[in-house]
């Protein structure tokens, strides 16, 4: 049995200040501690505008502190919300890339579609698109860890030329794609490329795009 940890820095009213890092950096000390403990994964949400709820609205940052400052816990991104305006997918692969030099291989990439719409409204994505976005994005995601150069893409939502997006993770590629689901529904529609259907898939099972990953081990 592994045991894990997980973050979305809440915040509950009234503030003083200083509140906001005294939580990340309370958060830190805790990662460093489960790191010593034998834990087997720090994972850390994305969120926009949610005030209150989750103020963690650049997890890059804070897993690249947790990877800089502990030894063999995995740095888990859970989830990345991977939808073109949201975030630009060749920016999502240079960020897991760098992410998993700095922690020598640990990275875990969970990749979703974001659900409020406070956060959808605040990047102007409609509703009816975002999973169709989720869809584009991730097989392109991951070309771009595994080609060099990217073939690049022309798509409904983002297009771009060929280009080598640098930096490549520690072991060429990421070898585990994660989708997240919160709702029956979701997990009903997460597809599976490498079989060409949708199936219902346990909320922490891998999605491969079609012949580029190389394994199937959690």
């Amino acid at each position: 049995m592994r045991f894990s940890i997980f973050y979305e820095h809440q915040l509950p009213r009234p503030w003083d200040d200083g509140a906001e890092a005294r939580i990340v950096h309370e958060a830190l000390e805790q990662v460093q501690l489960a790191d010593k403990l034998g834990f087997s994964t720090v994972w850390e949400v994305e969120h926009h505008f949610l005030e209150e709820y989750s103020h963690s609205s650049a997890p890059e940052v804070f897993l690249s502190a947790c990877a800089a400052t502990t030894q063999n816990i995995r740095i888990g991104h859970g989830i990345v919300p991977v939808l073109p305006g949201y975030n630009h997918p060749a920016r999502v692969a240079e960020r897991i890339g760098t992410l998993d030099i700095i922690s020598n291989g640990r990275v875990e990439f969970g990749t979703g579609e974001t659900s409020s719409d406070m956060e959808l409204g605040g990047f102007e994505i409609a509703r009816a698109d975002k999973r169709a976005m989720w869809e584009e994005a991730v097989p392109e995601i991951a070309k771009m860890m595994a080609q060099s150069p990217y073939e690049g893409h022309t798509g409904k939502f983002f297009s771009m030329p060929a280009r080598n997006v640098v930096p490549k993770s520690v072991s060429g590629l990421i070898k585990r794609l994660y989708a997240i689901a919160s709702s029956v529904v979701s997990m009903l529609q997460v597809r599976d490329p490498s079989r060409g259907d949708s199936t219902a898939r346990n909320r922490s099972e891998p999605i491969y795009p079609r012949g580029l990953l190389t394994d199937r081990g959690c």
